[in-house]
């Protein structure tokens, strides 16, 4: 009963990740765990920094806060939204996190978590860059958060986010506005490489990429996320087998491309079997994400 169990904000959050536990609710969208997504809701809903439990330790920190009974009634409420909806949390927060920038999204395009960010973040595809790169293309930019990062990653490029589905751009819009990059980003409706000139010296690409087979086994919360965004036919590689015959006549010859396939390896290389490319090392592991050159693009192209 009411004020006989007084609550911690860190007792609440033990309690909501019990409750998404038992639930069978699917994460990946930003959390990989029952106890890292109901910190993030109830810290969002508490209006409290994302970063509020790093001194969990100390008996003065957010975690030992008691909380009122109409906070943990709102937090209650929040928690059975998600378990009830099974939308990813930021569809419920209207927020998402890559490389601590925050940015907006919401059901109409994709929940940002491309290891991409990871990449331009720590500099990784910086050595395959040409002192003359200036022309960087995003394309299946969603709510354009890689275009955003790699317009702040390098200071002197100008970024052009491509997506086939206005919506996306249209949250797209709302996080380079938000951001302030409107004179560095450009943002521009595409089905693949068919509305974009030549010119490119590096395209960054997460595209939809989930076979067949997977898209059946899918959870819930990734059903709630647009189709188009995840659907890449049935080995998964129909988008990229386009994006190879359009790109090589559209990038400069030291150009790169960095392309994120997630867990569809086997298919890419069933597919591509002739093509050299370099595994980039992320967070999940080096068969994630891999680069390839303008010049192994255009020989492999010859060669078909």
């Amino acid at each position: 009963m009411s004020g006989q169990h007084p609550m911690t904000i860190g007792g609440l959050i033990d309690s909501a990740a019990a409750r998404l536990e038992a639930s069978g609710v699917a994460f990946g969208h930003g959390t990989a765990t029952a106890y890292d997504e109901a910190a993030w809701l109830v810290l969002w809903k508490l209006g409290l920094p994302l970063d509020s439990l790093l001194d969990g330790e100390d008996p003065d920190s957010v975690a030992h806060q008691s909380v009122s009974d109409a906070q943990r009634a709102q937090v209650d409420t929040l928690i059975a939204e998600r378990i009830a909806t099974r939308k990813p949390a930021a569809y419920l927060t209207r927020e998402a996190w890559l490389q601590g920038v925050p940015f907006y999204v919401d059901e109409r395009a994709i929940v940002p978590r491309s290891f991409i960010a990871e990449l331009l973040a720590d500099g990784s595809i910086d050595e395959w860059l040409s002192e003359k790169t200036r022309n960087v293309l995003d394309l299946c930019t969603g709510n354009g958060s890689l275009a955003c990062l790699a317009a702040m990653a390098y200071p002197d490029v100008v970024v052009t986010g491509a997506d086939i589905s206005p919506d996306a751009l249209e949250v797209a819009r709302i996080n380079v506005d938000r951001h302030g990059l409107q004179q560095r980003v450009t943002l521009v409706q595409s089905d693949g490489m068919s509305a974009l000139p030549p010119g490119w010296d590096l395209v960054l690409c997460n595209p939809p990429y989930v076979n067949a087979d997977s898209m059946g086994k899918l959870p819930e919360e990734y059903r709630a996320e647009p189709e188009l965004a995840l659907a890449g036919g049935q080995d998964g590689m129909d988008f990229i087998r386009d994006l190879f015959r359009d790109l090589p006549a559209k990038l400069h010859s030291d150009a790169v491309l960095v392309l994120e396939i997630g867990n569809e390896k086997p298919n890419f290389e069933a597919a591509f079997p002739s093509l050299p490319v370099f595994w980039l090392p992320t967070s999940s592991g080096d068969e994630q994400v891999l680069l390839v050159t303008q010049q192994a693009l255009a020989d492999w192209q010859a060669g078909c």
